[in-house]
């Protein structure tokens, strides 16, 4: 692993702690014998009376307010909680307020231009209001030597269990950076452990990432550079973690990678053996939503998979990005499939699994693409009438071979984007399910704060009245109204309200991962009752504690024997 540490008095790259000795320093033996030849001399006593100030370290890590913003996709939210668990659980304060953080934790996603420039504009605000900024996500894995990142710490996508130690020495004004690979006898690790503290951003939802990294490598990623080749976690741990998850009242689990089709591949098992395994934890009422899966992967599982979306605790959603579908334009991607493939998919899951959700994505203006090539995309949008569907304007991302292609010119570009945004609009894929009654699981808050969001059994997004007994709850509605991107939902007198949590969920901003012991001695009121896991009673920050103390003492300990000894002198 690569270590660097930098401060005023260090700034230099050091691979191995032992580089700090160098070959022409004395060895252990030659400075015992030379202490050996050494003749004290006697010093004069200053009979004058002097006061002398003990400078005390005023930093001590594990006390200041942090304030986290993430970018990006649900395997970066996932990173962005289990950080913010493990700091919180060391004593550090989260905030929701940038401006009365003392370190901002910047978690940033590689895949745009837009999103760097918004990650790096955040940087220079921070650095404008004086605070201690720390880095982390796939910008800084892939390009660590950026020189707006010069000078600041980095947590690598595989470090981010040691994120308490990079903070407690950027607080202390040193640069840290840890971008090394987690490893098992040689082996590439899907990343830190999956039982590590997390704060939720939502405490009813649990993301987990079960694989990092993917068998592609397409030309325009970026991603590929800092989330590297496949890297899977094992069946057991993947299941452990939701259970303790559903323990801790969630009621839905979202499972993300980057491509969550290939997972397993590396450890000689698969998305399906996984997925079924996972079923036999959701508790009634509580559901799973699949992550991102790319065509070639999930074309060898079609069966399987129709079976799983069709299980009633499964949301039947599937996101399949196409890209393209011109052939030529997959090629030039290197995407490892034809149109027809996607096609293949599609028409399969549709008809296996009545109603389902088939979201994609698209790139618009990739180098080389024609008009008949866009022209091939906009037929297969018509065809299918995706009603989830992210364009995306191509952006040549630095490192990659896109970027070194023959590129469109960027109006043409702009043009594209804006004609199939038009015909995405042009249809409303919801307005036939006007009057249906649904079951729908209530889960979150709308942006304007005017209604609670929930999803009927295809992930469709449906708004339903905001009252407190609904939230958490599988509730029972009749769809009265349908827009582009939502239905409204109006509940039905006399149907049951039913709890899928098997537990109370964890208040906002708690702290997930409690031991049974600890759980007890919070009911007991050993811990605070405020619910959130502080420094003292936290596995993870015992030894850090025990020597902020012992700090503290110490220096109260000098300023008494500096005292005496101005007395007795």
């Amino acid at each position: 692993m690569e270590i660097v540490i930098m401060s005023s008095t260090c700034d230099s790259l050091i691979d191995d702690i032992e580089d700090m000795v160098s070959a022409d320093d004395p060895t252990p033996q030659e400075r015992q014998y030379a202490r050996k030849s050494i003749i004290p001399r006697a010093r004069k006593r200053n009979t004058q009376q002097t006061t002398e100030v003990l400078h005390a370290d005023s930093v001590i890590p594990g006390m200041q307010k942090i304030w986290m913003r993430t970018w990006g996709c649900s395997h970066n939210n996932s990173d962005g909680e289990y950080m913010a668990g493990q700091l919180a659980a060391s004593g550090y304060k989260m905030t929701e307020d940038p401006a009365e953080a003392d370190l901002w934790l910047l978690n940033s996603c590689t895949v745009k231009n837009p999103a760097e420039d918004h990650f790096r504009n955040s940087i220079k605000k921070a650095q404008e209001q004086d605070k201690k900024v720390v880095v982390a996500g796939c910008v800084p894995q892939a390009q660590p030597r950026m020189d707006y990142l010069k000078g600041l710490s980095i947590i690598g996508v595989q470090q981010i269990d040691r994120v308490v130690e990079v903070v407690d020495e950027a607080v202390k004004g040193h640069s840290v950076r840890l971008l090394g690979q987690k490893k098992d006898n040689g082996k590439r690790l899907g990343g830190a452990r999956l039982d590590l503290p997390k704060i939720r951003k939502n405490p009813l939802i649990e993301i987990i990432s079960i694989n990092t990294g993917c068998l592609n490598a397409c030309t325009y990623c970026k991603t590929k550079h800092a989330r590297g080749d496949l890297a899977s976690y094992p069946v057991e741990e993947l299941v452990e973690r939701a259970r303790q998850s559903f323990q801790e009242g969630v009621c839905e689990i979202w499972l993300t990678s980057e491509d969550t089709g290939a997972y397993g591949k590396d450890i000689g098992t698969d998305l399906p053996t996984l997925l079924w395994r996972l079923v036999e934890e959701i508790p009634e009422g509580a559901m799973l939503r699949l992550g991102m899966t790319n065509p070639p992967y999930i074309l060898e599982h079609l069966e399987e998979m129709s079976k799983i979306l069709n299980h009633p605790r499964v949301y039947a959603f599937l996101h399949v990005p196409v890209q393209s579908a011109s052939d030529g334009v997959l090629m030039d991607m290197k995407r490892e499939y034809c149109a027809d493939d996607f096609r293949r998919v599609a028409d399969f899951l549709k008809d296996k699994v009545p109603g389902i959700t088939i979201a994609t994505d698209i790139i618009c203006g990739f180098p080389g693409e024609t008009d008949a090539d866009f022209q091939e995309t906009c037929d297969l949008v018509k065809e299918y009438r995706f009603p989830s569907l992210f364009i995306n304007q191509f952006y040549p991302r630095p490192g990659t071979p896109a970027a070194k292609m023959d590129q469109v010119p960027a109006q043409l570009k702009k043009q594209r984007t804006k004609e199939l945004s038009a015909l995405f609009h042009s249809y409303n894929p919801y307005h036939h399910k006007i009057g249906e009654t649904q079951q729908v699981l209530v889960t979150e808050e709308s942006f304007d704060a005017q209604y609670y969001v929930a999803h009927n059994k295809y992930y469709e997004q449906v708004l339903v009245p905001k009252r407190s007994e609904f939230k958490g709850k599988m509730i029972e509605v009749e769809i009265f109204e349908a827009g582009k991107h939502f239905l409204k939902g109006r509940p039905l007198d006399g149907s049951e309200v039913f709890t899928p949590s098997i537990a109370e969920p964890l208040q906002k901003g708690e702290v997930s991962g409690l031991t049974q012991e600890q759980l007890s001695l919070q009911q007991n009121g050993s811990v605070p009752s405020s619910g959130v896991l502080t420094a003292s009673w936290s596995p993870w920050s015992l030894d850090r504690e025990g020597l902020k103390l012992l700090s503290i003492s110490l220096a109260v300990v000098a300023i008494l024997v500096v005292f005496m000894w101005e007395k007795l002198h």
